[in-house]
């Protein structure tokens, strides 16, 4: 029988398992992909699984999958901060839903295990966006500003790796790269021993990034900002990130990064709430068939570009219906 490994390829899962294999080490096969990459349960062998742990993708779109390892009696750990849709309650499933805005799955890890490797936690909430979260732990841990600033390049880096529409795509691999962050129980000496993976990722983040501010507004208004990427790597790589960069930018505003899919007339969509509201953007991409995230930060991956002016109309909608 065999234990499995699966979650997301993004900073959030990659630190919620190295904290969690730190804390308890086990051999496992390890399921994963590019961040957008979320319908991973499909993938268990169900008939070699013994126990499978799941970490930062979607129990609603990985429902049924759930379902079926559950009746042949594989016991499951699930931690994540998406919408759950329909919760499973079953007596082999360990379930760790939370939702809050300010909750990132290695975050709820990080208090299951007591706080045991909470470095690594404040790097996955630095990459999820949640910079001021992450910033009150390194004051509890009475990190430097040098050190803080270190988790936080770490945390983006990570996961601006994750991003792409295929693993061509990324510099490195996300399992690869779970397999060199796991040797360090700290993430500062990993950046130490690690200089070629973070010059890589560095070098790939900032020309990204100034490829991306170049592009301009195709729609803008008092709720929402509309850019459109082209179909390339660059783009594919940098439009989750792009999109943590314009929501702190401009905190007031929804942001919808659209990339587009080559000969479909379509986009892949990255959906940040208002940085000074943090919610809805789960709702807003459920409207969508193949949307899905949570209250902060979501996404569609096949959006037709007849469905362009709904989406944008659903955002403004939402944003001044919904008005605290």
């Amino acid at each position: 029988m065999t234990n499995f490994d699966v979650f997301n390829g993004d900073a959030d899962g990659i630190c919620a398992l190295v904290q969690l294999r730190l804390a308890n080490p086990s051999k496992a096969e390890l399921i994963t992909g590019v961040k957008r990459d979320i319908k991973l349960l499909s993938r268990v062998d169900v008939e070699k699984a013994s126990k499978v742990t799941v970490l930062d993708i979607s129990m609603q779109k990985n429902h049924d999958a759930l379902l079926n390892l559950l009746s042949n009696n594989v016991d499951v750990f699930y931690a994540d901060h998406h919408n759950p849709g329909d919760q499973i309650s079953h007596p082999r499933l360990e379930a760790l839903i939370d939702m809050h805005p300010n909750k990132c799955t290695a975050l709820i890890v990080n208090e299951h295990l007591n706080h045991a490797y909470e470095l690594w936690a404040i790097t996955a909430a630095f990459g999820d966006n949640l910079s001021n979260v992450a910033e009150e732990y390194a004051k509890e841990l009475h990190l430097t500003e040098t050190q803080a600033i270190k988790l936080k390049t770490l945390g983006q880096h990570i996961n601006y790796n994750g991003y792409g529409a295929s693993l061509d795509d990324l510099f490195f691999a996300p399992d690869e790269l779970y397999r060199q962050c796991v040797n360090y129980s700290s993430p500062l000496d990993f950046i130490n021993d690690s200089t070629e993976i973070m010059e890589t990722l560095d070098s790939g983040y900032n020309s990204d990034l100034s490829q991306a501010k170049q592009q301009k507004l195709s729609y803008e208004s008092d709720m929402v900002g509309v850019i459109t990427l082209p179909d390339d790597k660059w783009a594919r790589r940098i439009s989750g990130t792009f999109s943590n960069y314009l929501s702190n930018q401009f905190p007031s505003r929804a942001h919808l990064i659209l990339t587009e899919i080559p000969d479909s007339g379509a986009y892949v969509v990255s959906i940040r709430a208002p940085k000074i509201r943090q919610e809805g953007a789960d709702f807003i991409a459920g409207q969508f068939d193949t949307g899905g995230g949570r209250k902060a930060a979501a996404g569609i991956n096949l959006l037709q570009e007849a469905e362009l002016a709904r989406l944008i109309s659903t955002v403004e909608d939402y944003y001044s219906s919904n008005i605290n």
